[in-house]
């Protein structure tokens, strides 16, 4: 199956209450069933993929290892993990699979599973990783703490996340207030929070993890970039719920649209956090 090809979606979630998300991610953004959502995280691994390989590698990914990997997406890392890095077992795990499940045979395993409910226990690995999922979950430190406990003595949890290094502050250009509104959407709808994860260090020091690192990757916001068409289909599909918010009108989010676009963006985009830490 393409990362194009579609299927029926699931019956829309209930409303929230007030003030709660209205759902989690893939229900009410984000569907995995929708078209082009697919390339849509295509463009975000082009990115930021060469980074999560690199750290995985220096963490043991190679010749028998066994991996999990956590939110797998299009799986473009679980498939690498189980070709070029010649793992011995990768288990890609995901609410929907339907990405992975194409290529899933010899190393590679699928598991449609929630990391959320109660009885998730896959088994354990050498190494455990998790990419853009913790900042999407509310309860992230219980969650961090079960996938600590999915990782081997001796083994590895590394975990990635966005961080917004630019759209706090002031000046207030169209494309800053794109994202802060993108932020506050992504939030008010499934939750998503990054304001936590510069202290990702600390928070796996705190699980009792020893050795712990961490990096951050700022892919530039030049034109034609994959990153760049990464944010433009995100505000896109997310476009109503930012509007939502009244931080910005349609206008203003048209001209952060062309200067994405035509890469005339001075400013820095969201990157990516990757921290890490030894399994006593």
């Amino acid at each position: 199956m393409s990362s194009e090809q579609t299927a029926p979606g699931p019956a829309a979630p209930a409303p929230a209450p007030d003030g709660a998300p209205d759902g989690a991610y893939g229900e009410s953004l984000f569907e995995p069933w929708k078209p082009g959502e697919g390339t849509r995280i295509d463009l975000g691994s082009l990115a930021y993929d060469h980074v999560t390989r690199a750290r995985l590698r220096s963490l043991g990914a190679g010749p028998g290892a066994r991996c999990c990997e956590i939110g797998a997406g299009t799986g473009t890392i679980a498939r690498w993990l189980a070709g070029e890095a010649g793992v011995r077992e990768v288990l890609a795990v995901d609410r929907d699979v339907r990405f992975v499940e194409p290529y899933a045979g010899g190393p590679l395993r699928t598991l449609a599973a929630d990391v959320t409910a109660p009885d998730f226990d896959p088994g354990r690995f050498d190494l455990v990783h998790a990419r853009f999922v913790m900042m999407h979950l509310p309860e992230r430190r219980r969650i961090m703490s079960r996938l600590r406990d999915l990782v081997s003595p001796g083994g590895h949890l590394l975990l990635g996340d966005a961080i917004d290094l630019t759209t706090a502050g002031p000046p207030d250009t169209p494309y800053r207030l794109a994202m802060r509104a993108m932020w506050a959407a992504l939030r008010a709808t499934i939750g998503t929070d990054v304001t936590w994860t510069p202290g990702y260090p600390r928070l796996l020091r705190e699980l009792g993890l020893s050795e712990v690192g961490a990096e951050v990757h700022v892919p530039a916001l030049v034109a034609g970039s994959p990153i760049g068409a990464f944010w433009l289909d995100t505000w896109d599909r997310s476009r109503a719920a930012m509007l939502a918010t009244g931080i910005l009108d349609s206008a203003t989010l048209d001209e952060a649209r062309k200067a994405l676009t035509a890469g005339t963006v001075a400013d820095l985009s969201p990157g990516l956090i990757t921290a890490w830490g030894r399994v006593p």
